[in-house]
């Protein structure tokens, strides 16, 4: 081995990637335009993940999970997106933003009812943050949880949730304190709580298999015991999911760039035009070449920010630049590779259609682009 060789993978990421990768071609790709078309994956899928592991992949044993570095989130991550949705696997993993707040701050009881059935793929998790009117700025939400005696009394609403139609319970900020980042609390509402309503699944650009929904509260009454952590605490909780969401939104951006520069470089070899293939043109291989070296070096750098990641490092600055670096490949490989394929690159039922339209949403979930820089300026300026 090279001396200095930052080695991320080992024997048992090998391991878990093949067996995804297995699950993958066998269960999941098979499916994936119908269940695109549908606008959802079946249920079933959540227990079929959650039987081999895969859902508790990262989370404490005691929670019933699978102890793991973050590598092991990349590697599954990784081998999800080769089904060629970024819904599903957004769907699929919208439990990630979700139960960490409750693993991290919540009490042992939250943990029993809240985190273990989800892990088993029993029950459906989602994160409720974004706020009709808010956006990004998570400090402005409006939606009110009112102390009465022993129950929160809940109103307003959020949107653009992830498994928002179909989850049985939401990890939800709500406001119960003044205005600003200090007066945010969490709250567990399950989805059978009176007053709880979902609108029906919101028409998105991309992420077509990922069920997207607004929420509404009418006087929802959630037990004082389902509050996570201290009150009007959460925007701390807040701020600690980011990092880990943001690196895996990269990820996500980084695999969508290499699927797309992997069909780019098939289609090429097998694509004629004025009597040679695509690939014997020089603009082309130019294109291939651009495109392949923007993906390696954004792969790398958010390797080396997970490493640092995983050690424990702050990386609130750098995990900013690899999602702002990795969502620009993403939308410059995307583009390279519709226009590589010309019209069938504008066509349904094409792989870089999808991945075109399913990466715009990167470079905004999580933190947009603007956010990001305005946290890498802050701390550089």
């Amino acid at each position: 081995m090279t001396k200095g060789y930052q080695e991320y993978f080992k024997e048992e990421h090998e391991i878990l990637r093949s067996s995804v990768r297995t699950l993958v071609k066998k269960g999941i790709t098979p499916n994936i335009e119908k269940w695109e078309e549908a606008g959802e994956f079946p249920r079933e899928l959540y227990k079929i993940a959650g039987d081999m592991g895969y859902l508790g992949m990262g989370f404490p044993e005691e929670v019933g999970g699978t102890p793991g570095d973050i590598f092991l989130k990349i590697v599954m991550l990784e081998e999800l997106m080769r089904c060629g949705s970024a819904g599903l696997v957004a769907g699929l993993g919208s439990l990630d933003i979700a139960l960490p707040p409750i693993v991290r701050r919540g009490t042992p009881s939250q943990k029993e009812r809240f985190v273990k059935p989800v892990l088993r793929g029993e029950k459906i998790a989602a994160l409720a943050v974004t706020e009709p009117g808010g956006g990004s700025d998570v400090a402005s939400l409006k939606t009110r949880a009112v102390r009465d005696g022993d129950f929160f009394v809940v109103n307003g609403s959020k949107t653009f949730i992830t498994s928002g139609a179909r989850a049985d319970q939401i990890t939800c900020a709500v406001r119960t304190g003044n205005a600003g980042a200090h007066g945010i609390s969490f709250l567990i509402i399950e989805s059978d709580t009176p007053g709880y309503s979902t609108g029906s699944p919101l028409k998105k650009t991309g992420w077509w298999a990922s069920d997207t929904a607004e929420i509404f509260f009418d006087n929802c009454k959630v037990p004082v015991e389902n509050l996570i952590g201290k009150e009007n605490n959460g925007f701390s909780i807040i701020m600690e999911n980011f990092q880990m969401e943001r690196l895996m939104l990269s990820v996500m951006a980084n695999m969508t760039a290499q699927i797309a520069l992997e069909e780019s470089i098939k289609y090429a070899g097998e694509r004629t035009a004025f009597g040679q293939p695509l690939k014997g043109f020089q603009v082309t291989r130019h294109k291939l070449a651009d495109m392949a070296t923007l993906v390696e070096a954004s792969r790398e750098f958010t390797y080396r920010v997970a490493a640092k990641m995983n050690a424990g490092i702050n990386q609130l600055k750098e995990i900013s630049m690899a999602k702002v670096f990795s969502c620009n490949v993403s939308d410059r490989v995307t583009y390279d590779a519709v226009q590589i394929f010309g019209g069938y690159g504008f066509m349904r039922g094409y792989l870089v259609e999808r991945l075109y339209r399913d990466n715009r949403i990167l470079s905004i979930g999580g933190g947009t682009t603007e956010i990001m820089k305005e946290i890498i300026a802050g701390l550089i300026v």
